[in-house]
């Protein structure tokens, strides 16, 4: 009971947390960072993948009700760090080195798995950052994908990255007994 109570609560806390960084970094227009990720980060490297992936999914699926139906699509990529980081976390300490490579791997398969929903459903524009870098791309002659896929590299090799650590930076400081999944169900 202790650890689903803890689980539901961390979650929350998790969605709470990717909402209002991406929401801040987004109105504060930080070029190539986004940090709406960094609560699935968190959530899966303490929890494990399938609720790793459960945090990204409700975050996609809140934030477009409550601001833009857009971001729903996208819940993929964040189901994707969910699964991911969650994995890695289970396999190896979630230390930096371990986080900054899982940071370079998520930098190249987010958007992977976020590009042909840009492309498929948006047309490539997804009204971000990114929009500007994807016209000159495509005036430039690049095919749609790829003028869609190249800055999405840019964005997430900085973001990934940089959310990634800053999550490996912040577990050792939490209290012992919610670092490791084996602890909390002990709480």
């Amino acid at each position: 009971m202790a650890r689903n109570t803890f689980a539901l609560t961390l979650g929350a806390l998790c969605v709470v947390t990717n909402l209002a960084l991406g929401t801040t970094v987004q109105a504060l227009q930080i070029p190539l960072l986004f940090l709406d990720t960094l609560g699935t980060i968190l959530g899966a490297a303490l929890l494990g993948p399938f609720q790793g992936a459960l945090i990204g999914l409700c975050t996609n699926l809140i934030q477009g009700v409550l601001t833009n139906p857009r971001d729903i699509p996208f819940a993929l990529v964040n189901v994707t760090v969910g699964l991911v980081v969650g994995f890695a976390a289970r396999r190896f300490r979630f230390s930096v080195p371990v986080a900054a490579a899982v940071g370079l791997v998520l930098a190249v398969l987010c958007p992977l798995v976020g590009t042909p929903i840009a492309v498929w459903i948006y047309g490539g524009l997804t009204g971000g950052g990114t929009d500007f870098l994807f016209l000159w791309l495509m005036k430039s002659g690049q095919d749609i994908f790829t003028a869609a896929f190249l800055p999405r590299i840019a964005g997430n090799l900085v973001d990934k990255v940089a959310s990634c650590v800053l999550v490996a930076l912040l577990l050792p400081r939490l209290p012992a007994r919610y670092r490791t999944r084996e602890a909390s169900d002990k709480a």
